[in-house]
Parts: structure tokens; C-alpha cells; sequence
């Protein structure tokens, strides 16, 4: 016997809730140059990827960067180099029809300059995106689930100060990251709370601070309990007052801290990196319905061809899915290298195994 249908909000609710959905739920991302790729293979140009292929996450946020003027300081067809709205002199390399960006320098380089800096870390009005409610209202009756989401708050801080100095920083001077960190969880919360009192009810919050490199996470598990997770678990309160569950994104490897991403509050993974090792099979059977995973669809066998695609897909998802609990996701985003009809066979075994029939 099939199971009644759901709407989006209600399967993504259900499998965060530890509930069986009707089917698996689908969300997903693509490089610019995939797009670029797939509609000289037949996508069409509109609508937009999010309604063609039936997400069913909607991600609402707003400005948390300190707000400084920024500066276009070359621009050619190689390159691009500008001064970013949190100080950072930034250059973006041409690759394709993408950029990869590269951080140079950074204004923040002692306590003296947060000193000097750190009021602009505080929520105004201004960091409330014009149109925020036509949009929240709009995908509402798109009835998808409507995540709050921001950047937490490590990945943040080293794009105003440089992941090198961030790590250093962490134990030579714990007390001013510790001091940066609470300024940009202040932040968050203000905006939540402005935009809930704008009108937005969120479904649910989605929090993105990557920790991970492709072999192992970038700082300890202790330093971890010590320095991020504090914050983590303070946002992840917030939100829970409002019976909302919170999503972490993390690139990379992080397998040894999800323990204390679960003390933290969160509920869920995602993307989890095939590429860094990562593994739902092993995942789904050592956290069972304690975490809720969200991706592992390797790219790699997406690009492989139809067949290998399809069966990425079979082999992650049977193994996810019982008893609810996964969410459906590439491992990262879908790149250049995977032809259109490589995602359509992907699409189709989902179709065909994520359903709880």
C-alpha cells in the first residue's frame, strides 16, 4: 500500500523529525558552468534549475559581513581584484564560465583592528534583504521548507582574518576568536529574530561553517569542544526554542567531530563528502536515527556514465533510507564533468528507490 503524498515541507519535516516520508526528499546544487553544460544538452533556460528539478529547501538569510565599502580594484577577462564587504582583498581567477577565489589580505590583522571594526559586527536593519518577505512568501506557496541560512560562525571569522591566522589565533590567542565568534552568533540571532519579526516562519535552520579538508577535519575535536562548539550550541538553543532543527554543512572530512556536532544540537549533515571518505552506509549504520544524512551522492560516479550513476544512487539510498532519516544530495555540487543525461539516470533511480512504498 503507497503512502498518502506529501507536500515538500511535510517530507522534509517528516525525516528531520525521525519519520517516515512518502519518498526520499531531493535538494541539490550545480556549478554555473554545469548549468552552462546542461542547456547545450536540452535544459531548458528557464524556470530556474531550484523549480525545474524540484528542490525542496528554500534558503532565506541576509548580510552578515561587516559592511565595508567594497572596492573594484582590476577587472579583466584573467582575473578580477576587489576589496570584499568584510575588508579582505580578494581575486577571483577566471575558470571557464566560474570564478575560484582566492583570498590575499586581510584589514583585520591584530586585536587593535577587531577593536577597531568590531561595532560593525552588531545587527541594523540594513542587513535585512529588500524583498524578504515577498520571497519567504513566495516560496510558501511553492510549499517548500524554509530554512534560516547563514554562515555559523568559523567560517565567517577566517574570511575576515585568513584560515591561516584563524588557526593560529585559536591557540595563541583564544580569547580574541572566542570574543569574534560571540559577535557573529550575536549576529545571526539579531537577523533571525528581525526576520521572524518581519513575518517569516521558518520550517527549519540551516548553518553553514566548513571544518573539514579532504583527509580529516581542520582543527581537533577538542579545540572543536572548545573554541566552536560553545557557539554552535548556543544557536542551535536559539532555534530549538522555536521547535526548529538545525542543519550543519560542512565540506570536507569532520567523521570525528560529529559527536559533538550532535552534542552541539544539530540534526542533521550534510553534504558529506565522498570525496573526503566519508560513507552513509557507514554513517546510517554507527549514528542510526541519531543524525539525519543528508548527500554522499558521489559527483565522481555521476560523471562515470548513466549506469554508474544510477547505481551510486541504488546503493546510497537503500542504504539510507530505512526507517527515514536521509535526505538526498550530491556530495557537494554537481560540476562541469557530469553530462545531463548522466543526472537524468541518477534522478530516475532515485524515482525508482527512494520511494517507501
Amino acid at each position: 500500500m503507497s503512502r498518502p503524498s506529501m507536500t515538500p515541507r511535510e517530507r522534509v519535516c517528516a525525516v528531520l523529525d525521525g519519520q517516515v516520508p512518502d519518498r526520499v526528499p531531493f535538494q541539490d546544487a550545480y556549478w554555473q558552468s554545469t548549468l552552462q553544460r546542461w542547456r547545450g544538452e536540452g535544459l531548458p533556460d528557464t524556470p530556474g534549475p531550484a523549480d525545474y528539478f524540484g528542490f525542496e529547501i528554500a534558503r532565506l538569510g541576509g548580510d552578515y559581513t561587516l559592511q565595508l565599502p567594497v572596492r573594484q580594484l582590476e577587472d579583466n577577462p584573467r582575473y578580477r581584484l576587489y576589496v570584499d564587504a568584510n575588508g579582505a582583498t580578494r581575486r577571483e581567477m577566471a575558470t571557464g564560465d566560474d570564478w575560484t577565489p582566492q583570498w590575499l589580505d586581510f584589514q583585520i590583522k591584530g586585536r587593535e583592528d577587531w577593536q577597531r571594526l568590531k561595532e560593525r559586527a552588531e545587527y541594523n536593519p540594513e542587513r535585512i534583504p529588500l524583498g524578504a518577505l515577498d520571497a519567504y512568501r513566495a516560496e510558501r506557496a511553492r510549499g517548500r521548507f524554509i530554512c534560516y541560512s547563514v554562515h555559523a560562525c568559523f567560517h565567517p571569522t577566517w574570511q575576515k582574518i585568513g584560515m591561516e591566522t584563524l588557526l593560529m589565533w585559536m591557540l595563541d590567542d583564544p580569547e580574541l576568536i572566542a570574543e569574534m565568534f560571540a559577535a557573529h552568533t550575536r549576529l545571526i540571532l539579531g537577523l533571525y529574530d528581525a526576520l521572524k519579526g518581519l513575518g517569516l516562519e521558518f520550517d527549519g535552520a540551516w548553518l553553514s561553517d566548513d571544518l573539514g579538508y579532504r583527509s580529516a577535519p581542520l582543527i581537533s575535536p577538542q579545540l572543536y569542544r572548545d573554541l566552536v562548539f560553545p557557539y554552535h550550541q548556543q544557536m542551535c538553543a536559539h532555534f530549538a526554542r522555536d521547535d526548529l532543527k538545525t542543519i550543519l554543512h560542512s565540506d570536507g572530512n569532520v567523521g570525528p567531530l560529529i559527536p559533538h556536532f550532535l552534542d552541539a544540537g544539530f540534526s542533521a549533515l550534510h553534504p558529506l563528502e565522498a570525496k573526503a571518505g566519508l560513507d552513509v552506509r557507514q554513517l546510517k549504520a554507527h549514528y542510526g536515527k541519531a543524525l539525519t544524512l543528508f548527500g554522499n551522492i558521489d559527483v565522481r560516479q555521476l560523471a562515470a556514465g548513466p549506469e554508474e550513476a544510477a547505481e551510486e544512487v541504488r546503493l546510497k539510498v537503500e542504504a539510507a533510507k530505512p526507517g527515514g532519516g536521509y535526505l538526498f544530495h550530491s556530495d557537494h555540487s554537481v560540476p562541469s564533468d557530469v553530462p545531463l543525461a548522466n543526472y537524468r539516470a541518477a534522478l530516475a533511480a532515485l524515482e525508482r528507490y527512494g520511494r517507501y512504498d
